[in-house]
């Protein structure tokens, strides 16, 4: 068994939210679960087949996030897994919605920051061991920190 990671792209302003999942409908299920959640979100969906003639499906409404999502799919080239970039939106504003869906097994990160995905890789195909998000801790919150990261909140709208 072989390990490699394997950057992926996230276009500027945009989160990408990465999974596994197990069934064909996959990429029409969460495009509908994105549109009827945050109607004005900008988005591409991929997901990679794992039998049959184990393509590359994608749906959206934002043809350059389609092309981003199929590349990261190519890149890892792992089967079943789904990759959403999101624009207009917010992770938080669907992963219920994503984590309800049937078809999906896990999220592996719902993120705006750079992303390393470790790639196992075996006689038989590749799989996602997980993810590296983001950066290692630069140390613990102050309280100038604390008000920092409240205000923050306040000032994007997500606490009164």
């Amino acid at each position: 068994m072989e390990f490699k990671t394997v950057k992926i792209d996230i276009p500027e302003g945009s989160n990408v939210i990465l999974g596994q999942t197990h069934f064909i409908k996959t990429a029409e299920d969460l495009y509908e679960l994105i549109v009827t959640t945050v109607p004005q979100a900008q988005f591409g969906i991929a997901f990679t087949e794992a039998s049959g003639p184990c393509l590359i499906r994608w749906e959206g409404n934002d043809r350059g996030l389609i092309d981003t999502c199929v590349k990261n799919l190519e890149t890892i080239g792992a089967g079943h897994v789904f990759c959403i970039a999101l624009k207009n939106a917010f992770p938080i504003n669907v992963l219920n919605a994503i984590k309800g869906c049937p078809e999906v097994c896990t999220i592996y990160c719902a993120t705006a920051n750079p992303v390393e995905v470790v790639v196992a890789e075996t006689g038989q195909g590749k799989g996602i061991m997980g993810v590296i998000d983001g950066f290692s801790p630069g140390g613990v919150e102050t309280e100038d920190d604390k008000t920092k990261r409240k205000e923050f909140l306040r000032k994007i709208g997500y606490k009164l």
